[in-house]
C-alpha cells in the first residue's frame, strides 16, 4: 500500500506520516525537493532523528548541497525504493507535487542522445555551451557529467496523466489565516533552533548552488550576509515567501491530483490521525 501525505508547508505532514507508518508498520519516503540535500536541516524543517520514533526514513539527505538534484533523479530514486520495498506499506510525505507526479504517474523523459561525448572540451567550454542552450541553467561548472547530460538531453515530455501505482492521496489543510500564523511562528522557531548559524556555515564556505539559490530561508539570509538587507527584512521575506509558496502548493495539488483533504485539528491532532486512518481503512475495504 502506498499512502501519499501532501499539503502546504507547515501544516503537519511530518507528524502524520510517522503516525501512519507506525500504524501500518511501514516506511516513510521523502517527497520534498529540499530535504534530499544534506546540511539543509533547520531551514527545510527536516524530520529530526528523535521524531522518527524508530520508523525507517528514505530519500532524506541523499545528495550534497552543491549537487543539482532534479525531478528526473527523483523519479529514478523513488521508483527504485517502491520496487525494493513493494512488500511494505510506504508513506510518501512532502509538498513537492511535481516530484510526486513524476514518481507515481506516467511522467516520461525523452531519451538522451548520447552521440556527443564532448571529450575534447574543457569543463569551462562545456559550461558555456550549456549556458547558450539555456541561460537559466544552474549546473555547476565542475559537474562535467551533468553538463554533458544536459547538452544531450531533449526536453521532458508529460504524457497522459495515468497513475502507475495504487496510492491513497491524503491532503492536510487548515484555515488560511491559521496556516499563515503557523508559518510565521515556524520561521521564528527556525531562528531559535539555529537557522542563522546553519546558513552562515554554508555562506562562509562559498556554496552557491541551486539548493541555496532557490531554497526559501537560504537565499534570503545569503542576501543578509552580503549586506543587502537587514536581518529583520530577511526574516520577513522568509515568512512572506513561505506563505506565498503554501498558496501555490494548494493551487498545484487541487489542479493536478485528486486529493482527499482533511482539516487538521491542532488542539487534538490524534483526532485528525484517527479520521485519516478511518478513511484509509474504508478505501482499503472498498478495493
Amino acid at each position: 500500500m502506498i499512502i501519499a501525505v501532501v499539503g502546504p508547508t507547515g501544516v503537519g505532514k511530518t507528524k502524520m506520516s510517522i503516525e501512519l507508518a507506525k500504524k501500518y508498520n511501514g516506511i516513510v519516503v521523502n517527497c520534498d525537493a529540499m530535504q534530499v540535500y544534506k546540511e539543509l536541516n533547520v531551514g527545510t524543517a527536516k524530520v529530526k532523528e528523535a521524531e522518527k520514533d524508530g520508523v525507517p526514513h528514505y530519500l532524506f539527505d541523499i545528495c550534497e548541497v552543491e549537487d543539482n538534484y532534479t525531478v528526473y533523479d527523483y523519479q529514478k530514486d523513488l521508483r527504485k525504493i517502491l520496487n525494493e520495498h513493494k512488500d511494505k506499506n510506504i508513506i510518501l510525505v512532502g509538498g513537492t507535487g511535481l516530484y510526486l507526479k513524476a514518481g507515481l504517474f506516467d511522467y516520461r523523459f525523452a531519451e538522451e542522445d548520447s552521440s556527443e561525448s564532448y571529450e575534447d572540451l574543457t569543463n569551462e567550454e562545456l559550461y558555456n555551451l550549456a549556458l547558450k542552450k539555456n541561460p537559466d541553467m544552474d549546473i555547476h561548472q565542475n559537474n562535467r557529467k551533468r553538463l554533458i547530460r544536459f547538452l544531450n538531453k531533449e526536453q521532458t515530455e508529460i504524457v497522459e496523466p495515468v497513475i502507475m501505482y495504487d496510492a491513497i492521496f491524503i491532503g492536510l489543510t487548515t484555515d488560511r489565516n491559521n496556516l499563515y500564523e503557523r508559518i510565521n511562528r515556524r520561521v521564528d522557531k527556525m531562528f531559535e533552533e539555529g537557522l542563522l548559524e546553519e546558513v552562515k556555515t554554508l555562506y562562509d564556505r562559498g556554496i552557491n548552488s541551486k539548493s541555496i539559490n532557490t531554497g526559501i530561508g537560504y537565499k534570503e539570509l545569503y542576501e543578509y550576509f552580503k549586506g543587502n538587507i537587514s536581518l529583520e527584512e530577511a526574516s520577513n521575506l522568509i515568512k512572506q515567501r513561505s506563505r506565498k509558496y503554501a498558496k501555490r502548493q494548494y493551487t498545484w495539488f487541487n489542479n493536478q491530483m485528486n486529493i482527499n483533504w482533511f482539516d487538521v485539528n491542532y488542539d487534538n491532532f490524534n483526532a485528525t490521525i484517527e479520521e485519516v486512518e478511518n478513511f484509509i481503512e474504508k478505501s482499503i475495504s472498498e478495493n
